[in-house]
């Protein structure tokens, strides 16, 4: 079993994340283009000032007055991207398969970085289901991507700390981990693909043509 998942299906997961991705990046290409009020109103300038507002903590109002709702999110997403691609022993892993290395994060600081996932996860998942206006808006999808998101890193968790069956943990997380790779360009996961485009051309309507600011 664990010859299969972390061999084979590791290639298949990678191969269906990258073939989706640039599958959706390309059908989102073609739709835009048939539409006659995307690319012409596209503006370099407006779309950066907009990118760069929203990837800055407490640039927008929206962001200002939720600030505990800013910081987790932001620390999530931060923790939950560059965990993984820092992590030692997946570098590790790449070097055995492809003799490749990069910097790697401090095992402590990686533990920590992992645990600020699960947190907000868990945080994400008691603001759908108290918040009325939120909860009216989600769906039984919102809570399965919820759950694919959170389970590589608990299980992550688990297993770095050998609280559980090492062997069973480990294979549920190289499972949980090809799974959030098959899913993302074929569910709203997909949002990290599409971020700097469709925050560009928000920016662009607002500045271009609304003469008004989109944060």
């Amino acid at each position: 079993m664990y010859e299969f998942v972390s061999g084979p299906l590791v290639w298949i997961s990678f191969i269906v994340f990258i073939g989706g991705s640039l599958y959706r990046l390309c059908s989102m290409h073609k739709l835009a283009k048939k539409e006659k009020v995307i690319y012409p109103y596209m503006s370099l300038k407006y779309g950066l000032r907009s990118i760069i507002h929203w990837v800055i903590p407490f640039a927008s109002t929206n962001m200002r007055r939720r600030p505990l709702m800013t910081v987790t999110t932001f620390a999530f997403h931060i923790c939950l991207v560059l965990t993984p691609i820092f992590l030692l022993s997946h570098n590790i892993l790449w070097y055995q398969s492809w003799k490749i290395s990069w910097w790697t994060l401090p095992e402590g600081t990686a533990d920590i970085m992992t645990v600020i996932v699960i947190l907000a996860a868990f945080f994400f998942l008691a603001r759908r289901l108290v918040l009325p206006e939120v909860r009216f808006v989600t769906f039984a999808s919102d809570y399965a991507l919820l759950i694919i998101a959170l389970a590589p890193f608990l299980t992550g968790f688990l297993a770095y700390h050998q609280w559980l069956p090492y062997k069973t943990i480990l294979i549920l997380h190289i499972l949980s981990g090809e799974l959030m790779l098959i899913v993302i360009p074929f569910t709203r996961l997909s949002h990290m693909l599409y971020f700097v485009f469709t925050r560009a051309y928000m920016g662009s309507e607002f500045g271009a043509v609304r003469n008004s600011k989109d944060w």
